[in-house]
């Protein structure tokens, strides 16, 4: 009787791959050596944390017991019974709508005007624009314009001409907050990603314009989409992932100047509400929760973004 020999079984997809990355380990060990510290400071205060706050947003924990597992009830009174965070959620997704989208397009827009110009007139405009985000607490400076008497600017200038019969509550009134913290904080986000899309434009060989007039780009505006954009991406996803963290964590700015509730919580944000229940209230469960939803939030938005990007000059 003949024996058939038998086909050597596949290896599975998963094993493979590993087998390769641990080859390509072995071939570059030096340069991981290298990445290693870097790696295990990003695993202990980075992905640890993440995990830990995963953990923790199933339990209920105050910082004096011990975590007891509740599953999904932070999640279902999160949604379901909060309703000042369904209010923080709304006026994040309409400050992170504005801010985020709004901010990457003038940081580009600023960045290309002003790379066409001299270099000492553009090293002093990028400073200027760089200026407010290395400021620190300089944003306070809208209280004085935006006082809520008549020694504030505004109002004063309001009164002054007649335009207002009583000075403005900017900074209280309901009506007004919103606007005013997505002015301060556009204000003050033309700085990193601004900065970023400078030196993106720089390290841009000259030569492709050229090529780009061969093969037929007839303006500046094809040129831009074709050549130009193409050119940042790298720039260009890490201005799009600032301006995400950015709208949608913002509360640095906010809360100084609104207080801390605002009145009727017109600008309370989603990190605004995880300050309340993680540094005051001490209900870490629950804002472990809470950072979990943002956390997820954000990564799905920049996936997004890493999408569209990836089809520019397609």
């Amino acid at each position: 009787m003949s024996m058939l020999a038998k086909a050597p079984r596949p290896q599975p997809r998963f094993r493979l791959r590993l087998a390769t990355k641990w080859e390509e380990i072995k071939d570059n060990k030096i340069s991981y050596v290298f990445l290693a510290p870097y790696g295990i400071f990003f695993i202990l205060f980075t992905v640890f944390p993440v995990l830990i706050a995963i953990g923790l947003s199933f339990t209920h924990y105050n910082m004096l017991q011990s975590p007891k597992w509740v599953g999904w009830q932070n999640y279902l009174r999160l949604f379901l019974a909060d309703d000042v965070f369904l209010i923080a959620v709304k006026n994040t997704f309409i400050f992170a709508v504005i801010t985020g989208p709004l901010s990457y397009l003038l940081c580009l827009f600023f960045a290309w005007m002003i790379n066409e110009l001299h270099p000492k007139v553009r090293a002093v405009l990028t400073l200027l624009f760089y200026a407010p985000s290395i400021s620190g607490n300089l944003y306070l400076m809208w209280t004085i314009l935006f006082s809520p008497d008549s020694y504030g600017y505004v109002n004063g200038f309001l009164l002054y001409w007649g335009i207002i019969d009583s000075p403005i509550q900017f900074l209280t009134d309901p009506r007004w907050m919103m606007p005013l913290v997505i002015v301060v904080v556009l204000w003050m986000s033309l700085g990193t990603s601004f900065l970023v899309f400078i030196a993106g434009l720089q390290g841009i060989d000259q030569t492709m314009y050229e090529a780009g007039a061969v093969d037929g780009v007839k303006n500046r505006i094809q040129e831009l989409y074709y050549i130009t954009l193409p050119s940042m991406r790298p720039q260009l996803m890490f201005g799009a992932i600032m301006s995400i963290t950015q709208s949608f964590a913002a509360a640095g700015q906010i809360i100084p100047l609104v207080g801390f509730p605002s009145t009727d919580y017109a600008a309370h944000t989603v990190v605004a509400h995880l300050l309340d229940y993680g540094n005051i209230r001490f209900e870490m469960g629950y804002a472990s929760a809470i950072a979990v939803v943002l956390f997820i939030t954000m990564v799905a938005a920049q996936r997004i973004v890493q999408r569209v990007l990836s089809k520019l000059g397609d």
